[in-house]
């Protein structure tokens, strides 16, 4: 019987399961609530104040062996159902539960016997062994049995190893193999559970419409032949049984306890059934019975309105024809017209069962397999026909109903060794069942495989052939086949059959709904939930009613024949899950992996998985294949849609061992370009909530992964992890929560350090594990990095420029992310555009091919730009990369843009200045009084030479001022020039003497303030709009200011390069999409910090969507296949 699962496993100490909202069993271990209501009393009065601080979380070993002790497993199954039913329910709750008390005998050993005995033994046994001869039934015996045992050794080992609630095999394999595992092959389990109850029924009503009681039939079988014999047959069956399904049915809704009242009355007709079939083959060998065959020719006749199996008959008056001439003549008269196959052939009479010691086994060695209609015909006797005469008064033979072969045999007789759980359901009510389950079931499978082994041979060497092959005993007057060799009386074996069948049917019917509520209750298939409910005492209903409705559909097929397949599928692929089960647990050796059984092998559960697949195949490939995609679609839908169960299965141990693998192999050596692709750490700030503040990021994430490669998402928090731990949990589930919004796989990270600055280098250091490490990163422009109380971030963010560059990782930077799309937007048109500037191994190019696979970029169409310079043929240049993009299979339309030398704009000078004046004045925010001091005379030194004026025909394109070398005489500076620079050094007084501020413009940050005082005229003018020149500011360039020409030229350089770049960027990719480009590298010399993220601000000037690429230093993207 199945009864309702529990979730408790020994070793996880009953405490939930994540994401698990079931209720446990009790449990003596550390979590479980008597533990806990104890707790305060744990340590008072003993000498354990050492350990009184942990008292919290961990009970004394006296409290433990105590709650051990006491420990009961009996969940609620039958027998509470009976007290619930018989007792109020006050009183129920108040009566203690009583501890298990079956034992081997009666709680597995019999209880499988009646499973595993059943419908087929009686109905097609003799058949099987016609039809398929006594070697080749043997060979289907053997392997069935074979694979029960196998199945039974593997399971002994799971049963053995802890406490296994009731539930039996879905508990086993669920616990095994995880939640998808155990629920798609549960609901196997729970559906071939049910097909046998209609394969009881449909046996039982076999029994009474064919053996018992003929005449009780509504569709007249009388005068009908072939098809319409056949239709009549099946729907009397399904009338009668959808009749004694709703009996059975309510039977078990009204109370189980009937159904185990009855249990020992089934057992009682099989064992005696067995019993009286075993005397009567050994009476065969005193005295056969008398059974005898009428053969005409070598045809088996139907013994049906015939007395005498002769033709005539001597008389006193002569000779008479009998009734078996009228049936093939027209008239009883000697010169009547008969049947040209009646008239040719003689009639003779066999013995049906000759005995054991007849010597009929050799004739019944081989098989002899039918089509539909063909004659149960005798090969040892003459027969005298014209094959070319068609076949008359077909009704009058026995005939072969199905057409038979050897797997059909295979997936008919599978179901009479099914059963072998019936122990390891009723574990809850063991009194000890990790002793009982093994020996129980071993020693039921040893019975009932020699019972059916001895059957094949006995019943060979005792039944005549054509008896064996006639299916129905229509040749034996109508009986039972294996009824006629039964002593004392065929009786005993069809009423026997019979009652043993409708038990057998009852009890499918009694455990289905458990089994299913025991999944439903499990809440790992969500669409079952509903079935998890049931009576006040806690009977299924709503599984009964389901199961009843399932079990109709397998009585409406009629034929046991089609149904016994079924259900052989669906058990075969439960006993090859169980087999799997023990077989992972043992080659992974994982630590709780301790069976008390210790007679298993990974090798015998292999080998029974690999006989319940092949007999799968062999049963039916087409059902089989049906029921593996039940079971493939069950498993994929609790993938996605059930509860997140975590049970310490196998098949995460095998995850783990294959993740182990994969990563070692990993190690071997860098991928090869064709394999690469960017693997993403991302890197995100949190806000004090612990929320993210760029969600955006992790949007073109999922644009640029789609799913594929490694992803690892990371946030940096300052402090230390003691203090901050709780706040690291926040901000991994924040990351959780924003990954599964945004459909980002991957992983996230949390590292706390004492500063940001160290937490974000040990992220970059330490992310990913062995070969699967990141190999680009992705952060978003520090925002607001202008303002002074940012400047951590922008030195953080070029220390994160270095450090990908030393450890050669690719590095993306989004600008504006903001502004980048959400996965729902969709760019109906529009361009990417690329800027390849310099080479850095391909990153360019694939970026946006990456992109343009997801929704969102895919109708944006790829442009390419490239910059020619004064010497390049920009003709060519265009011919040979539109050739590098054919090859590399990438569509995109290629421009070349001409950049000449040109003039250094006064404008370009102008931020320089701006650029320059600011970084010394971010400096002296954070510099002491001494460093201050040394600060003044280290620029004062450096502008000794700024009151010349130098030679306005040095100025050119690639402009270079030769500097003076610098006064070292403080005392030697003009007062004038002293106080420019105290001026210029002193946050206190940012502007000139000149420009005195006011009390609005007093209140601007430094940075505004410094802008706004180096874009002055020196005479106090403002400055004109930036990007607007004037005739004037070309001249401006040969009356060059003193301050222009102590700028650092490198930097003017650079600046001009950044405006140029920009200019052109604007002019062709203002309105693209998203604009790539590349991103230069951070300065060598870490004094021109401030100065780098300027120049990287002026080149991303005015541009929407900016993302700035850095490659890794390798090619990423190759011309090859």
């Amino acid at each position: 019987m199945l009864n309702n699962l529990t979730d408790t496993e020994e070793g996880d100490g009953g405490a939930q399961s994540q994401g698990d909202s079931n209720p446990k069993e009790s449990s003596p271990f550390i979590n479980s609530s008597e533990a806990a209501a104890e707790k305060s009393q744990q340590y008072d009065g003993k000498n354990m104040a050492l350990f009184e601080e942990e008292m919290d979380t961990s009970p004394m070993v006296s409290s433990l062996l105590s709650s051990l002790a006491n420990y009961s497993n009996l969940p609620q199954g039958c027998k509470e159902h009976e007290e619930a039913e018989n007792n109020e329910a006050e009183s129920a709750r108040k009566k203690p539960v009583k501890a298990p008390q079956l034992g081997t005998l009666m709680g597995v050993y019999l209880p499988c016997i009646q499973n595993i005995f059943g419908v087929i033994l009686f109905l097609r046994m003799t058949w099987l062994v016609g039809i398929g001869g006594v070697i080749g039934t043997f060979i289907i015996v053997f392997m069935c049995c074979t694979t029960t045992m196998l199945t039974a050794i593997s399971m002994s080992a799971i049963a053995t190893n802890g406490v296994v609630p009731a539930g039996g095999s879905y508990y086993m394999i669920s616990r095994s193999l995880g939640p998808e595992f155990g629920g798609a092959v549960g609901i196997c389990f729970y559906l071939g559970t049910t097909y046998a109850g209609a394969m009881y029924i449909l046996g039982a009503i076999e029994l009474l419409l064919i053996y018992i009681a003929p005449k009780a039939a509504i569709f007249p079988l009388e005068g009908l032949e072939g098809a319409e014999a056949e239709a009549a047959l099946l729907n009397n069956m399904r009338v009668y049984g959808t009749i004694l399904l709703t009996s059975m049915a309510t039977v078990v809704f009204v109370g189980v306890k009937y159904v185990n009242k009855l249990a020992l009355v089934f057992l009682a007709c099989v064992i005696l059934s067995i019993l009286a079939v075993y005397a009567g083959v050994i009476k065969t060998g005193i005295e056969p019975p008398i059974f005898p065959v009428c053969v005409l020719g070598n045809r088996t006749l139907v013994w049906k309105n015939f007395d005498v199996c002769a033709k005539t008959i001597e008389t006193a008056n002569g000779t008479v024809t009998t009734q078996l001439w009228r049936m093939f003549c027209d008239s009883p008269f000697l010169n009547a017209t008969c049947d040209k196959y009646f008239t040719a052939n003689n009639v003779t009479q066999i013995q049906g069962i000759p005995g054991i010691t007849s010597g009929v086994l050799a004739d019944n060695l081989f098989g002899n397999y039918y089509e539909k209609g063909d004659l149960i015909a005798k090969p040892t006797l003459e027969s005298v026909e014209d094959h070319d005469d068609p076949l008359t008064n077909a009704n009058r033979y026995v005939l072969a109903d199905i057409t038979s072969f050897f797997t059909l045999l295979v997936g008919i007789y599978f179901p009479s060794v099914t059963g072998i759980m019936a122990g390891s359901n009723r574990s809850g009510d063991l009194r000890d069942a990790q002793k009982s389950i093994p020996v129980g079931t071993i020693a039921a499978i040893t019975t009932t495989s020699t019972v059916y082994m001895s059957s094949v041979i006995l019943f060979g060497a005792c039944i005549e052939g054509v008896v064996l092959r006639d299916k129905f005993g229509e040749g034996v007057h109508g009986n039972l086949v294996i009824g006629t060799l039964a002593w004392p009386s065929p009786w005993v074996i069809v009423i026997g059959s019979f009652f043993s069948t409708c038990g057998a049917g009852l009890q499918s019917l009694t455990g289905a709904p458990r089994l299913l509520q025991a999944i439903a209750k499990d809440s790992i298939v969500p669409a079952l939930r509903i079935f998890g409910h049931g009576k006040a005492n806690g009977e299924p209903t709503w599984s009964l009613l389901l199961t009843a409705c399932i079990c109709e559909s397998g009585i409406l097929i009629a034929s046991l024949d089609s149904v016994a397949p079924i259900l052989s599928m669906f058990f075969l692929m439960c006993y090859m899950f169980v087999n799997l089960a023990c077989a992972l647990q043992t080659l992974l050796r994982t630590p709780n992996w301790r069976p008390r059984f210790k007679f298993y092998h990974w090798a015998l559960s292999f080998l029974g998985m690999s006989l319940c697949l092949t007999l799968m195949f062999l049963c039916s490939w087409y059902y089989a294949i049906v029921a593996m995609g039940i079971a493939g679609s069950i498993y994929k839908y609790i993938e996605f849609a059930g509860a997140e169960k975590e049970w310490g299965d196998g098949i995460r141990g095998l995850s783990l061992s294959a993740a182990r693998y994969a990563l070692m192999r990993l190690e071997e050596g860098q991928p090869h370009t064709k394999n690469w692709r960017p693997q993403l750490l991302v890197l995100v700030s949190t806000d004090a909530e612990q929320n993210v503040e760029q969600p955006r990021l992790l949007s073109l994430t999922n644009q640029l992964k789609a799913g594929k490669g490694l992803t690892i998402v990371g946030t940096a928090l300052e402090g230390t992890y003691l203090a901050n731990y709780e706040q690291a949990q926040r901000a991994d589930q924040a990351l959780r929560k924003l990954m599964e919004t945004e459909k980002v796989k991957g992983f996230c990270q949390v590292t706390v350090s004492s500063n940001l600055r160290d937490a974000t280098s040990h992220l970059l250091q330490a992310s990913g594990l062995g070969g699967l490490k990141h190999n680009a990163v992705l952060v978003s422009w520090p925002r607001n990095w202008k303002q002074g109380d940012e400047h951590q971030t922008w030195r953080n963010f070029i220390e994160l420029v270095r450090e990908t560059t030393i450890a050669r990782l690719a590095l993306l930077v989004p600008k504006n992310i903001s502004a980048f799309p959400s996965n729902g937007e969709r760019f109906t048109e529009g361009h990417i555009d690329v800027w390849w500037i310099v080479h850095d191994g391909g990153m360019l190019m694939l970026l946006p091919f990456l992109l343009r696979q997801h929704k969102v970029w895919r109708k944006c169409k790829m442009r390419i730009f490239t910059v020619a310079q004064m010497d390049d043929n920009s003709i060519q240049m265009k011919k040979d990369l539109t050739t590098f993009l054919y090859h590399l299979r990438i569509d995109a339309m290629v421009e070349v843009v001409e950049m000449h030398d040109s003039d250094i704009s006064a404008y370009t000078y102008e931020k320089t200045l701006v650029m320059e004046q600011r970084s010394q004045m971010l400096k002296q925010i954070n510099l002491t009084k001494n460093e201050r001091e040394r600060e003044i005379q280290s620029i004062t030194d450096s502008s000794r030479g700024s009151i010349r004026r130098k030679n306005p025909a040095a100025v050119t394109t690639q402009l270079s001022v030769t500097e003076e070398p610098p006064a070292t005489s403080k005392e030697e500076k003009p007062e004038e020039e002293v106080q420019l620079i105290h001026d210029n050094t002193t946050p206190a007084s940012p502007a000139t003497p000149a420009t005195p501020l006011t009390p609005g413009e007093e209140a601007q940050s430094p940075g505004e303030q410094i802008q706004r005082t180096w874009t002055e005229k020196c005479d106090g003018e403002a400055a004109k709009p930036l990007g607007v020149t004037t005739q004037e500011d070309i001249k401006d360039i040969f009356n060059m200011k003193p301050e222009w020409e102590n700028l650092n030229q490198s930097n003017v350089r650079r600046m001009h390069t950044a405006l140029r770049l920009n200019e052109v960027i604007l002019k062709k990719s203002s309105e693209a999409k998203l604009v790539l480009l590349n991103m230069p590298g951070a300065p060598k010399n870490r004094t021109g910090d401030e100065n780098y993220m300027e120049f990287l601000e002026v080149l991303t000037d005015g541009l929407n969507r900016v993302l700035l690429v850095r490659g890794g230093g390798r090619e990423v993207i190759t011309i090859y296949s």
